[in-house]
């Protein structure tokens, strides 16, 4: 109740009596550190992330993240798997609406025309195979369907996973890491791959061009987004706990990958707290293969839903 009313110092209080009783209560530390931190308290708040890093050996809380946001810590290069699992597995239920009636989110769109401008340019018909990365509970997969002959989807959250199987979209649903799964599917077998607001939670982009441009055919296409950051960094982890990549490192990332870039426009991918959230839609074609071009990293066993 009291952080409902905006009384952080009063919340926190209440839960550093809760941890006398409880010292190894993780929940209660990443509690804590969330108090602390939207009462201002930033340096309290890092030590409350610190005891629920030693706590928290799966990193289901993202401790490491919540740190390296604050300068505490190194951001990861990598995808902290556990930490976005357990988020998404727990707002899968109300995700989707929250994301489209809060968060003014229209990335699926957007990316969708990207696509469908391109096919209309080729002459094309159908994709024959789309792999939709990220695939959440399908957003992505709406917009698709009806120009996919068979689409696939992929994503960490097995709730999510549940949800976009409840819309009967997808002929295949993976629970599981993208850079497992796009490790199990055949080279150049695929003609069509998206990640809608998916490298957010990923880090470094190379890891993933490289096993999106393994599976797909020479033409095909890669549509993507990316959160924009403006700064000379390539990637900057912000309060938010979301990636944010610099525009030209992700164009020379693309072009070392074997993509030619189509389209990259920057746009208001969402709204966050009343403020617009820029970042691109990128729409990439597969041009040729690259010498040496490693495979994504197995970070984590995929679990196969075969849709019915």
């Amino acid at each position: 109740m009291l952080a409902e009313t905006g009384d952080f110092t009063a919340a926190a209080e209440l839960v550093e009596q809760a941890l006398e009783i409880v010292p190894d209560w993780a929940p209660g530390w990443d509690l804590l550190g969330r108090y602390l931190e939207r009462a201002g308290e930033i340096q309290k708040a890092i030590l409350a992330w610190r005891r629920l890093d030693a706590l928290d050996a799966d990193g289901v809380f993202g401790a490491p993240l919540k740190l390296a946001a604050h300068g505490a810590g190194l951001a990861m290069a990598e995808t902290a798997t556990a930490y976005v699992e357990a988020l998404f597995d727990q707002y899968a239920p109300g995700f989707e609406a929250a994301l489209l009636q809060k968060l003014d989110y229209k990335v699926p769109e957007m990316l969708a025309r990207l696509v469908l401008e391109e096919a209309r340019r080729r002459s094309a018909g159908q994709f024959a195979e789309a792999l939709d990365l990220g695939c959440g509970t399908g957003l992505m997969g709406e917009w698709l369907r009806r120009h996919v002959s068979h689409l696939s989807g992929v994503d960490l959250s097995a709730g999510m996973v549940a949800e976009a199987g409840r819309k009967g979209i997808y002929d295949r649903l993976t629970a599981g890491e993208m850079g497992a799964f796009l490790a199990g599917i055949a080279p150049a077998s695929a003609d069509l791959v998206t990640a809608a607001d998916v490298f957010v939670y990923s880090g470094a982009l190379e890891p993933v061009f490289a096993g999106v441009a393994r599976v797909l055919a020479p033409g095909g296409l890669f549509a993507f987004s990316i959160e924009a950051h403006d700064g000379p960094e390539a990637l900057v982890l912000r309060p938010s706990l979301r990636y944010a990549h610099n525009g030209e490192t992700a164009r020379a990332a693309l072009a070392a990958a074997g993509f030619e870039v189509i389209g990259f426009e920057r746009q208001v991918l969402r709204r966050d707290g009343g403020v617009s959230i820029e970042g691109f839609v990128v729409l990439a074609r597969r041009v040729q293969a690259v010498a040496g071009l490693p495979v994504a990293e197995r970070e984590g066993e995929a679990v196969e839903l075969v849709v019915n």
